[in-house]
């Protein structure tokens, strides 16, 4: 009973933790002068990585690589398949000539990158610099050409205004955002792995499927709302920016500190799942320039597949 007591308060709290982190981040950024575009660049897509960045880096220090690994394998397929296809199915969502130019373009290059690092096994300080190099380079041509173009990145928030909130009240909630981060991964982390000893299930199982759908809730809960609201602004280049900064930033970051082995079943398997997905949204971001909702309902089944394979055929 205390593991799934973990498991459910662990992941309430990394959600809540993410939320909160975000919200206090950015207003400290606004308060300090720092434009909308290095706020939604570098702390909103950091505060949406919060979650993926702490689980991978707790579970890599307490010996449980699996997991480190799995729970952004899991997430990056969960966004695409799982938060795109369900959030298109409530309403079809267009997708702007950035995303097909450049976003998709990045995200697949990185998550190439990162295949070709992995190959040999493992995930350590050379792996984990190269893919932190990408991410620093993908920034810097980001604001680069905003500023050429003297305009705001389509799924940069263009609502964010200078912060009236006291900036105690701002820190408040990046510390309390950062304690609910740690300590919903830790016990996250241990619920997981006990309910998977438990049922004799591995620990990669857990962290693909529950762990991976736990820090991917925030995505999943902001994009329905919006999608439930007729808000057609939602941007697809969110949810690939998710994906490159889960890559580049979490392994990477992950890589370095705790250098992990990567299994045969992640090399074998899972990885050209996260491969594949990628690869099917671009045909269907072309289609029309627009997620229509037969092709969320694709790329929902296609998450169901994956599910199934992981869980009841035992390819993990």
């Amino acid at each position: 009973m205390l593991a799934y007591i973990q498991l459910t308060v662990g992941l309430i709290l990394l959600i809540i933790g993410g939320e909160v982190l975000v919200k206090g981040a950015v207003e400290c950024a606004l308060r300090f002068r720092i434009s909308k575009l290095v706020v939604g660049m570098t702390v909103v897509s950091f505060g949406t990585s919060a979650p993926e960045l702490v689980v991978s880096i707790q579970a890599a220090y307490q010996g449980f690589p699996d997991i480190a690994l799995g729970n952004i394998i899991g997430s990056n397929i969960a966004n695409l398949a799982l938060v795109l296809g369900l959030t298109a199915i409530v309403f079809p969502i267009a997708v702007s000539k950035n995303s097909l130019r450049f976003d998709w373009p990045v995200m697949m290059f990185v998550t190439l990158i990162f295949y070709l690092l992995i190959l040999d096994g493992d995930l350590g300080i050379f792996e984990g610099s190269a893919l932190l190099l990408v991410l620093i380079v993908f920034n810097t041509f980001l604001i680069w050409k905003s500023r050429q173009e003297n305009s705001i990145p389509e799924g940069i928030d263009q609502d964010i205004e200078t912060s009236t909130v006291p900036l105690w009240r701002s820190l408040l909630f990046v510390g309390l955002g950062a304690g609910a981060l740690a300590f919903g991964s830790d016990w996250l982390v241990e619920g997981a792995v006990d309910v998977a000893h438990r049922f004799g299930v591995s620990d990669l199982v857990i962290s693909v499927t529950i762990v991976a759908f736990g820090t991917s809730a925030p995505e999943l809960i902001t994009s329905i709302m919006a999608a439930f609201r007729k808000h057609a602004d939602i941007s697809i280049g969110n949810l690939i920016g998710s994906n490159i900064y889960n890559i580049a930033l979490v392994l990477g970051v992950t890589g370095i500190l705790k250098p992990i082995q990567v299994s045969e079943t992640i090399l074998s398997f899972d990885i050209y799942w996260v491969l594949g997905i990628a690869l099917i949204i671009f045909p269907f971001m072309l289609h029309k320039r627009k997620i229509s909702r037969w092709e969320g309902a694709f790329l929902f089944l296609a998450y169901l597949v994956y599910i199934f394979l992981v869980v009841k055929l035992g390819k993990i």
